[in-house]
């Protein structure tokens, strides 16, 4: 073989070196392919698996967040149920205090966070420590670990009952007018009622004041609202003005179902809600409201505003000064606060005549009007009305509670709304007064007038059978912790 040959064999060669290269690179890149097809696919079972379970960790803490709610409603529908006992072992002595006689109800539920404390978390257990001056550690199942819960027991005879209205008759009507009436009275409210709303109408406080009273009356006639004027006369039909809206609708003429419902009414406006309603939604203890209750407001659980809206409605005008003087109006709302606080949350009126006493000049509480503040004696235009829409004693209470579950980097937290009647009839179905024991539709409600002595079904925010949430039925609950009129699960 010639010299020349053997680099034309080594040529040959060279295009399979060349070959087995590019085949080894193409292995590497199907290597790396598969490498990055497993990290991703890896990756998206990681993301799954770490959603489904924070999912689940998520449920698990609601569930325990919302038995903590139903614990606290519980406890509270015992607290209140033990009213009764604690009033039998102090009440002499409050009595005594408050100038002999009976002693009235004590609102125990104002203290409910702290009271029911003991069956709380550490925190929960060191505020009840604290007021009754005991030690828990050395007690047995007590308390929760890792679950906690806050509750709010809000005393619905303290507000003025709206569905008044519904029962039809005209004497209650008159009295829920009146209160509506003192509660709008003031000129400082007066730009409220001056400008149109926002359908371009007019409302003055009679309007507003009669709307109110046509939402749930059962008539068909417009509500004149002019409880001091005896030749006042209704006239025209209820649904004018709502047929003359954008989108017509009717008004209800039955009970109302909640608060919310409020705003579908002629000249509740937003500005109208927070100045008259609710002031606070944050702090159901300011509502001035409610749709549920017998209809008498308890003076000793009030608040300021609606006392003062009572007061002006049923006294004489001008001639009592603080209904029309917001200076005056600011002083006894002020002198109000300055009594709670004094008293610790004890009660000051044994009765209703004490209350119609203290606004008339007599007692501690009405030298402290007339005396230290300069106020002038209320001269009312019925005293014994007075004493009929005021009441020392409260059955309905509405029931609020959160539990909270803290987690890693998160929280659980579940609200329910209970309200519960605490009156002996209402466990037999026998109450007919509006807001009593009902049946509540779907979102809870207020039992009407016609619902009354049907056994009241607890009401849902959920599609869940409401009739799981709690127990149903005329006792719903052990003897003496009254009756679920509305449930609802935020």
């Amino acid at each position: 073989m010639s010299p020349r040959a053997k680099p034309a064999a080594g040529r040959a060669r060279r295009p399979g070196r060349a070959a087995a290269r590019e085949r080894r690179g193409v292995a590497l890149i199907l290597v790396l392919a598969t490498i990055t097809v497993l990290t991703v696919v890896l990756a998206e079972f990681q993301d799954e698996a770490s959603t489904e379970s924070v999912s689940v960790l998520s449920e698990r803490d609601a569930l325990r967040a919302e038995y903590a709610a139903r614990s606290a409603i519980n406890l509270g529908r015992l607290l209140v149920a033990a009213e009764p006992t604690i009033r039998q072992a102090i009440g002499p002595l409050l009595g005594l205090m408050l100038g002999g006689g009976g002693a009235p109800q004590i609102p125990v539920w104002e203290f409910g966070d702290r009271i029911l404390g003991a069956f709380n978390d550490a925190e929960g257990n060191a505020a009840f420590g604290a007021l009754a001056g005991v030690d828990l550690s050395t007690g047995k199942n007590l308390g929760m670990k890792g679950v906690r819960f806050e509750v709010t027991i809000v005393d619905e005879e303290s507000k003025l009952n709206l569905n008044m209205a519904a029962r039809g008759e005209a004497n209650t009507q008159q009295r829920l007018s009146l209160e509506l009436l003192g509660l709008m009275a003031g000129d400082q409210y007066n730009p409220l009622f001056e400008n149109r709303d926002a359908e371009g109408q007019f409302s003055d406080r009679q309007t507003i004041c009669g709307a109110l009273v046509d939402w749930a009356d059962p008539d068909e006639a417009l509500f004149s609202c002019d409880p001091r004027n005896a030749q006042a006369t209704s006239s025209g039909g209820e649904d004018a003005y709502y047929q003359t809206l954008p989108v017509p609708y009717r008004r209800k003429n039955a009970a109302y179902d909640s608060l919310a419902e409020l705003h579908l009414v002629r000249g509740v406006s937003d500005d109208f809600y927070a100045t008259f309603l609710d002031p606070d939604p944050d702090d159901p203890r300011r509502r001035v409201v409610t749709v549920w209750g017998t209809g008498a407001v308890n003076v000793n659980t009030a608040n300021a505003q609606t006392l003062l809206a009572i007061v002006c409605g049923a006294a004489k005008l001008p001639e009592t000064q603080m209904c029309v003087d917001p200076l005056l109006g600011q002083k006894f709302l002020t002198a109000v606060g300055l009594m709670r606080g004094f008293t610790a949350g004890a009660p000051v009126f044994p009765s209703p005549r004490a209350f119609v006493n203290a606004m008339q000049g007599k007692g501690m509480f009405g030298q402290v009007l007339t005396g230290m503040l300069g106020l002038e004696p209320v001269q009312f235009l019925s005293a014994s009305e007075v004493q009929r829409m005021v009441a020392t004693e409260s059955k309905m209470f509405s029931i609020y509670a959160e539990g909270q579950v803290k987690g890693y980097r998160r929280e659980a937290r579940v609200r329910a709304h209970a309200v519960v009647d605490f009156r002996p009839g209402a466990q037999t179905g026998q109450q007919n007064v509006s807001g009593s024991v009902g049946t509540s539709g779907s979102g809870g409600g207020a039992g009407g007038p016609g619902a009354a002595g049907t056994p009241g079904a607890a009401g849902t925010s959920g599609a869940a059978d409401p009739r799981a949430a709690l127990p149903t039925g005329p006792t719903a609950g052990p003897e003496g912790a009254g009756t679920l009129v509305y449930f609802r699960i935020e």
